[in-house]
């Protein structure tokens, strides 16, 4: 059941494991730290269930989505209506995941810090300064739809249209009429461009590099491919690739929609914004209305920063899910297991190591 911070003010609870995060990464974590007979708690920043899908754009149904995969231990029926909204149909699942398994979720809670309490332990902290965590270790689930990533242009202070980021867009009604570019090579632009090609005025497509489709189904072998080159990056110690990055474009619903409308022919990343358009160092030079970013996230992990677990190449360095840096630390959602069928197993692979490192603590 999910249930509502209160407590006396001041008050400290003490746990085995925090949880920071209730969407899939942090809900299947969740459900494996209890399987293991630890204590914890997860700590949700949104008022009600269904992390970052409940911030989604309308227009974007089930069927042009990945698809989810189902949360551990509760069998998702019937099967979700491939027209439903994302943001309305996914958090209803979670809702009923969180009722059916009795999880304890507290929200809204948005974590403030992680930082070492000098005892072995952890200490969280809230925005709510009367609430306080200690623990033994932290999963931390908290995905990155709250760290949208705005690349700098020269000029783009002086654009006299709109710019929006992907996290922002809510459908093409607004753009109608408009001229329209949309920035970056992965599922959200094309998106984009299914919705917003024929009722805008013009449509441009600009990616860094030639995007790259794959025919068929994208099988096991080769999602475990794009995994393993995450993988790789973040073993390194280098800021982790996105998951969907590293599998190219797929022909979804949405791509064969922007197809279809002639919205994908793609041209290569503009060197500046103009006040009126966007232009490249070869003098081409082509006047919109809007910007669309469609550039993706970054990992919303600031709050780990008082641990200072990134290391000089910039990224976090991990082992499967643990930070090498501070093996209390885990990061489920981040690199390799960021997508749903990757966060249901790094989940159980945080709740495993974490039983393990509280039982030889306890055995020293």
């Amino acid at each position: 059941m999910s249930i509502t911070v209160s407590g006396p003010p001041g008050e400290t609870t003490e746990v085995d494991v925090v949880v920071i995060g209730a969407g899939q990464a942090g809900l299947s974590s969740a459900y494996f730290v209890r399987r293991f007979g630890l204590g914890f708690v997860v700590l949700d920043a949104e008022t009600g269930p269904g992390g970052a899908w409940r911030h989604r754009s309308p227009t974007l149904t089930m069927e042009k989505i990945h698809g989810i995969f189902d949360l551990p231990g509760v069998r998702r029926t019937p099967e979700i209506d491939p027209g439903r909204r994302a943001a309305e149909a996914v958090p209803e699942y979670f809702a009923a995941y969180e009722r059916e398994t009795g999880l304890p979720v507290l929200r809204p809670v948005k974590v403030r810090s992680v930082r070492d309490a000098g005892d072995g332990r952890l200490l969280v902290t809230s925005d709510d300064a009367a609430r306080v965590w200690t623990a033994r270790a932290v999963v931390n689930a908290t995905g990155t739809w709250r760290r949208p990533y705005w690349p700098y242009y020269p000029g783009g202070s002086q654009f006299r249209g709109r710019q929006l980021h992907y996290a922002a867009y809510r459908g093409p009604e607004e753009f109608a009429g408009l001229r329209v570019v949309v920035v970056g090579g992965g599922a959200s632009a094309t998106h984009v461009l299914s919705e917003v090609a024929g009722l805008a005025a013009r449509t441009l497509w600009v990616t860094r590099r030639p995007p790259v489709f794959h025919d068929g189904d994208f099988d096991e072998e080769a999602r475990r491919e794009a995994v393993a080159r995450v993988d790789a990056r973040v073993r390194a110690g280098l800021p982790p690739q996105s998951v969907v990055g590293a599998t190219g474009l797929g022909y979804t619903t949405v791509v064969r929609q922007a197809m279809d409308k002639g919205a994908l022919d793609r041209l290569p990343m503009f060197d500046r914004i103009t006040p009126y358009g966007v232009a490249w160092d070869d003098g081409r030079e082509t006047d919109v209305d809007v910007i669309v970013w469609a550039t993706g996230f970054r990992s919303a992990i600031d709050h780990l920063a008082p641990l200072k677990l990134r290391g000089p190449l910039g990224g976090i360095t991990m082992d499967g899910t643990r930070v090498v840096a501070d093996p209390r630390i885990h990061l489920v959602g981040y690199g390799p297991s960021a997508s749903t069928v990757g966060a249901n197993r790094a989940g159980r692979a945080a709740a495993q190591e974490i039983r393990r490192l509280l039982a030889a603590h306890q055995a020293a």
